[in-house]
């Protein structure tokens, strides 16, 4: 039986190199995520994540492949009490969430045309998962944000969000 996972695909009006920089470059990452994401993106290497003040690292924060322009994949973040209060999220979501596994984020990115068609996929959840709830309203949301700054040029503001 096949995990549950998150998968989505979007089109963005941009070149791979200008994407890969909006998932790599930390001041980008902040302005469409609200997270601003750090690390030297070679597989192998931690990433920090910085959030609303608070800062999580962890040795287990790791990227796991890293072909510039076409793939990048890493284990997703850990949840400490310093992010839920950073964030707003309840420590009973932040418990629930600790105790699941740790699962990754996948980008795929390929050229078509004037575009760059990019495949989000988030897996590693056992039945039930938490965390995949969470991410099944974030990331539609992260990702329209990033498709609007790289394709207009703005996006909202982290004030704005819901």
């Amino acid at each position: 039986m096949q995990k549950p996972s998150f998968v989505y695909t979007t089109y963005i009006h941009t070149t791979p190199e200008q994407l890969w920089r909006a998932l790599t470059d930390p001041a980008f990452t902040l302005r469409y995520w609200g997270a601003a994401l750090e690390s030297d993106w070679q597989a192998g290497s931690t990433h920090r994540w910085h959030q609303n003040g608070a800062t999580i690292v962890d040795p287990d924060q790791i990227v796991l492949e890293s072909d510039p322009y076409r793939r990048l994949s890493y284990t997703w973040h850990t949840f400490t009490p310093e992010w839920a209060e950073a964030t707003g999220f309840s420590d009973e979501f932040r418990a629930k969430a600790a105790a699941e596994r740790r699962s990754k984020v996948s980008f795929d990115l390929e050229t078509i045309g004037e575009t760059v068609k990019l495949t989000v996929v988030h897996d590693g959840f056992e039945t039930g998962s938490t965390v995949l709830e969470g991410i099944g309203i974030g990331w539609p949301r992260i990702l329209s944000e990033l498709k609007t700054l790289l394709e207009a040029g703005e996006t909202l503001s982290v004030g704005e969000r819901p």
